[in-house]
């Protein structure tokens, strides 16, 4: 995953709800992929056994895939390479980092999430993931970016070349902060999925980054 440099701003990274039935998430992102661009669809597979996963992820691989999105299951190496996923988002030790970009890159992409402080962050960065993200699948349950995140992408985004990604809150309005950090991308979860529409949700995200997102350099 690479800046933006077709869109010249900050895009979306979305992150699907855990949903056991694999139709009905296929169908869920078939429709919030409808509304407008995304980098990338991270999925969640928290309170799911390995094998619901599985067959959930299956189904939803070509769907993200189609809409030009890159496909990233969240800590199971095993379970992206037998669904033809793009990616792997770890969150945990950085040592599960490490033996992930020693073993599946650069054949997947890897990423680190769930980065708590400027000493972590830049040891992570010492691996050369391909990307950073402040903030926790899941954790996006107020309506505005959790304040460690947004100082945390201030910071790494002037000053380290690896993308970074920056959790917004629950509501859309929340992307224009997450934006103004500078960060690559923005990860949207319940603000979009938790909508009455999510189509037209990711319509009025996308909106909102071309109108108010810093453009990057090209």
């Amino acid at each position: 995953m690479t800046a933006p440099n077709h869109a010249n701003r900050c895009r979306i990274v979305l992150v699907a709800p855990p949903v056991g039935d694999s139709d009905a998430l296929a169908a869920l992102l078939r429709k919030a992929l409808s509304g407008g661009d995304a980098a990338s669809v991270i999925l969640d597979s928290a309170g799911l056994d390995e094998a619901t996963f599985q067959a959930a992820a299956q189904k939803a691989i070509p769907v993200i895939q189609s809409a030009g999105a890159a496909a990233l299951i969240l800590n199971d190496t095993q379970i992206a390479g037998r669904v033809g996923a793009d990616g792997v988002h770890i969150e945990g030790k950085i040592a599960d980092l490490a033996d992930t970009i020693e073993r599946h890159a650069p054949r997947l992409i890897v990423g680190m999430g769930n980065l708590r402080d400027r000493h972590g962050a830049l040891e992570i960065g010492e691996l050369q993931p391909d990307y950073v993200m402040f903030g926790k699948v899941g954790a996006d349950m107020k309506p505005e970016p959790h304040s460690r995140n947004i100082g945390l992408a201030e910071w790494w985004a002037p000053m380290v070349e690896i993308p970074c990604i920056v959790q917004a809150g629950n509501i859309l309005a929340s992307i224009e902060q997450a934006a103004a950090t500078g960060a690559e991308f923005v990860a949207l979860g319940a603000a979009i999925f938790a909508s009455d529409d999510p189509a037209e949700a990711m319509r009025e995200a996308n909106r909102l980054l071309d109108e108010t997102a810093p453009r990057f350099e090209s």
